[in-house]
């Protein structure tokens, strides 16, 4: 089972391409949540699972948590992996 992990701060436009935004910022929107972003992928057909006791290693001291995105093997969901 394929399984990828999305980040808030990978879409967070308050966040630099140093501290993790991995899209443009012109695509990137102002501090999205685990619930906003497994509702987009619920939406394109994935399956997600909030987990809010993680946190993205480049901002240790927050806790927004992480979307894990099930069977994916979509090129898309692989490029924010990277």
């Amino acid at each position: 089972m394929v399984e990828n992990a999305i980040y808030p701060a990978y879409l967070d436009r308050n966040c630099t391409r140093s501290e993790g935004r991995r899209v443009p910022e012109d695509v990137a929107v102002e501090d999205p949540t685990v619930e906003e972003i497994a509702k987009a992928v619920q939406q394109v057909g994935y399956d997600a699972v909030i987990e809010r006791d993680v946190s993205y290693s480049r901002e240790h001291w927050q806790d927004r948590g992480r979307v894990l995105v099930k069977n994916a093997e979509d090129a898309a969901i692989h490029t924010l992996n990277r």
